[in-house]
């Protein structure tokens, strides 16, 4: 760990410690000491993105004809398309109360603060910029205690959810009110926060819920729309929703396509990229068309993409030595990506100490400390703030011309917007306090300043300011307000590009460098060593400059500062995804774990159900177990012929298990008969051959004879019986064939619907039930012990094969961790049994059991048996 010195942070909290085993920990969750590492928690449920192919399915698939399948394939774009477009208003209505609140605030102040010069009673003004910046503080609390998984960026959650981990209420339609309404309270209210990242979390809300066509906020509101009700093609239209959301907020489709890919998404295909990109197309050119129009009274003429905008990078023609950038700035550009890499772990490690301190001493009391915190976060801000711009800013002088290498700033050449962003507070006539022009205006009128307004800030102001913001935006992201990162780390690393862009000139004389590129690296710089971000944030920060030439420096500054930055510790949000105890799977795992087995890490203590199990015995394993799904499975009897005479119960298991047995002999009959049916008299000779060479059907079964001598020794279990803990070692783990897979929700259905049938009556007279019908109560399906179930009779039987997975992705236990990993991450699996050679399912892995954490534990273990 002497890696993480250099003055840098503490080691205990830039280095990633040893993972923990879980005995070293009472709780998971909970830690013993400040430095330890929170485990994953095992109370978050699992996506399941595996498709169920059971009869339900197979009876859609038959009815499915080409017309129907290009019409289920429109329905897709129709919402995808408006998907993008309902993002693209979200991003409005925030953009347009977040201008209106803060035009406002600052009108008053800033007048406030203008009469106040002269007669002294600059405190009155102070007071007003309080009670302005408290009270919209306040609102946003209030919303975040209505919903708490509203607070923050929200890009943390939508990461796990396109992970495959459900976490609660994160797309649910209050989830969106609170985030869109919160997040227009907290930037208009001057906290460091910005509202690009719970954009992103909006479109992902957006994208969950308006394909349901349903909302428990609005239960009267119902809508017969059974289609698309499944984790599967719920995480598709997440995706797209996630993606529009950076397309609205930057005006980058393309980056918001791949930051969904790079980010978010565990699987995707080229049918899913289309249909991302056109929603981030469609949220992009949505926003832009009414923002155009409202602002500047022009309908259709398309001039602002995003939210965020950075303007055009664009040299005076007066200057004919400038360029944007030369071969000798990439040197330059490549300390910077160090620096701002060591900046973004120094940021990352100071923020996941603040998180571990609310979570032990925040987060435990009552609700109201959370919002007195958000308050005391404000306070905090705005006093350093007013007190900066009116104490520490400098006055820069206005003159009549502007050119690339001047210290002053040109009326005429520069955009009302940009006019209107210069405060004058304190200084004399044609001269701007160039600290208040930072502080006293919106990030994104800051950020325009510092990349296009050359040689107007002191390097003293821009250190100051970056320190300050550095340390608030620290501070503040965390606390219980909705708030995004990007623009406050724009705007520092903005400001340190700047001052590197002013020194280079000063005490270099670099005359020749463009001061606007070198904001843009900077801001690039550290945002990279925050977030950790490449590709996607690559071509993001190209399509808002608009300047292809970019690309390279970017891509350069990037690529170093996230390897700067993971030298030392993660990306801001995967450090508030092990906070939170998510348990995420990485892309890959490490090479080592590849000398675990499937067998090493599964689960082998099974609850499992029998093809058909009596009412009493499902409602038994249901009500004791938390699983959420059960293999479907059969014992091997010696004496099967003596059970079938009797019980009838156990004979339709029996009959069930002998139909699903494959044989090599069996299969050849099949065939056999199959081709008897052809004209030509030569394949009926050659079939009736076949047959005559066969063995009697008694002794064909070579399988199944061995099966039945292996499994003569162990003990039988009527399937009326629920597992019980008075079993022995050997009863527990005796041997079963498995034929599928069914989840708890599908039991739980068939329990509230009463599909069963009687002792007495044969199975074909249960009850079947549609595939809308199995999907209706998606994705909140009843508890099992809400159900009323006196109506029903406990010795009543449910033949459950109809509605299992028959064929449900499998390992063998030799499988290697590697190969067992990649499977389960890229096709988005809940559950993996691990069957052997001769059909036996002898496990289940979960996610649990692929975490990081887990898989260590087990290679200690390995290596302890060695």
């Amino acid at each position: 760990m002497a890696r993480c010195g250099a003055g840098l942070c503490c080691c205990c909290c830039c280095g990633e410690r040893e993972s923990r085993t879980p005995e070293e920990l009472t709780i998971l969750g909970e830690t013993h000491e400040e430095e330890d590492e929170i485990l994953p928690r095992k109370d978050y449920e699992s996506l399941d993105y595996d498709r169920c192919i059971n009869d339900p399915y197979l009876e859609i698939l038959e009815s499915m004809d080409n017309k129907k399948a290009q019409r289920y394939e429109a329905v897709k774009w129709v919402l995808v398309f408006a998907i993008g477009v309902c993002t693209g208003l979200v991003g409005l209505f925030v953009d347009f109360f977040v201008r209106l609140f803060t035009q406002l605030k600052f009108q008053v102040v800033q007048s406030s603060v203008e009469e106040c010069t002269e007669k002294g009673c600059l405190a009155l003004s102070l007071l007003e910029l309080l009670g302005f910046n408290l009270t919209f503080v306040f609102l946003a609390s209030l919303l975040v205690l209505i919903q708490p998984v509203a607070a923050g960026s929200g890009i943390p959650e939508i990461k796990c959810y396109l992970n495959g981990v459900k976490v609660p209420g994160v797309v649910r339609l209050r989830t969106v009110v609170c985030k869109a309404t919160g997040v227009l309270f907290s930037v208009a209210g001057g906290l460091f926060v910005g509202k690009e990242g719970p954009m992103i979390h909006s479109g992902a809300v957006v994208g969950a819920g308006l394909p349901q066509f349903q909302s428990i906020s609005l239960r009267k509101i119902q809508f017969n729309f059974p289609y698309f009700r499944s984790d599967r093609d719920k995480r598709d239209f997440v995706s797209a929703g996630a993606a529009a959301g950076v397309a609205a907020a930057f005006g980058a489709p393309i980056g918001g396509t791949l930051f969904s890919l790079e980010e978010g998404s565990s699987f995707w295909n080229q049918g899913l990229t289309w249909k991302v990109l056109f929603c981030s197309m469609a949220a992009t050119f949505t926003l832009n068309f009414f923002r155009s129009g409202i602002q500047f009274g022009s309908w259709g003429s398309f001039q602002l993409p995003g939210l965020l905008n950075f303007g055009e990078f664009k040299c005076s023609e007066s200057d004919k030595k400038c360029h944007l950038w030369t071969a000798v700035d990439l040197g330059f550009f490549i300390l910077m990506g160090i620096v701002g890499g060591l900046l973004g772990a120094t940021f990352n490690c100071l923020n996941k100490r603040l998180a571990k301190y609310r979570m032990r001493n925040v987060h435990p009391k009552p609700k109201l400390v959370r919002v007195l915190e958000s308050l005391l976060v404000s306070l905090t801000t705005t006093v350093m703030v007013f007190v900066a711009s009116m104490v520490l800013g400098e006055c820069r002088q206005i003159s009549s011309s502007r050119h690339s290498g001047n210290d002053t700033l040109s009326l005429q050449d520069v955009s009302e917007d940009v006019n209107s962003s210069i405060k004058t507070f304190f200084c004399p006539n044609e001269t701007y306090n160039d600290m208040a022009t930072l502080f006293f205006n919106p990030q994104e009128s800051a950020i325009l300043q510092l990349f296009h307004q050359d040689g107007t800030f002191s390097p003293v102001t821009l250190s100051l300011f970056f320190l300050l913001y550095f340390l608030l935006s620290c501070w503040t992201y965390g606390i219980s307000v909705p708030s995004g990162l990007f623009v406050p780390s724009l705007l520092c690393g903005a400001a340190f590009g700047r001052l590197v862009a002013n020194l280079l000139k000063s005490y270099i004389g670099l005359d020749h460098i463009y001061s606007g590129t070198f904001a843009l690296i900077g801001a690039a710089a550290f945002l990279g060593g925050v977030v950790r971000m490449t590709i996607s944030l690559t071509v993001i920060l190209i399509e808002s400059t608009n300047e292809i030439t970019y690309g390279l420096p970017i891509m350069i500054t990037l690529m170093v500062a996230k390897w700067t930055g993971d030298f030392f510790n993660k990306g801001i949000y995967d450090i508030h995804v092990n906070l939170r105890g998510v348990p995420l799977l990485e892309w890959e795992t490490e090479v080592e774990m590849d000398k675990l087995r499937a067998s090493d890490i599964m689960e082998p203590n099974l609850t499992y159900v029998y093809p058909h199990t009596r009412i009493q015995s499902l409602v038994s394993i249901l009500r004791t177990t938390v699983h959420h799904a059960f293999p479907v499975v059969t014992e091997n009897r010696g004496n099967e012929r003596e059970f079938m005479k009797g019980n009838q119960l156990i004979s339709n298991n029996i009959k069930f298990k002998k139909s699903s047995i494959l044989t090599r002999a069996g299969e050849q009959r099949k065939r056999s008969q199959s081709m008897k049916s052809y004209p030509s008299s030569e394949l009926r000779n050659m079939c009736d051959e076949h047959i005559a060479t066969e063995e009697p059907p008694e002794k064909e079964d070579l399988l199944q004879q061995m099966l039945e001598r292996r499994y003569t020794p162990y003990p039988s279990l009527y399937p009326d019986q629920s597992p019980s803990e008075e079993w022995t070692m050997e009863e527990r783990f005796r041997p079963l064939t498995f034929h599928g897979l069914i989840l708890r929700s599908q039991l739980v259905t068939l329990l509230d619907r009463g599909v069963c049938y009687s002792e007495s009556q044969s199975s074909a007279s249960q009850p079947r039930l549609s595939h809308a019908e199995m999907s209706e109560d998606y994705p909140r399906y009843p508890d099992i012990h809400d159900l009323d179930l006196t109506l029903l009779n406990p010795r009543m039987i449910v033949d459950v094969t109809p509605y299992m997975n028959p064929s449900p992705y499998t390992v063998s236990p030799n499988t290697h961790v590697s190969q067992v990993f990649n499977l389960f991450r890229t096709m988005g699996l809940r559950h993996l049994p691990v069957v052997n050679a001769v059909g036996e399912v002898v496990g289940i892995i979960t996610r649990h059991n692929l975490t990081h954490e887990f898989l260590q534990a087990r290679l200690r273990q390995h290596y302890q048996t060695i």
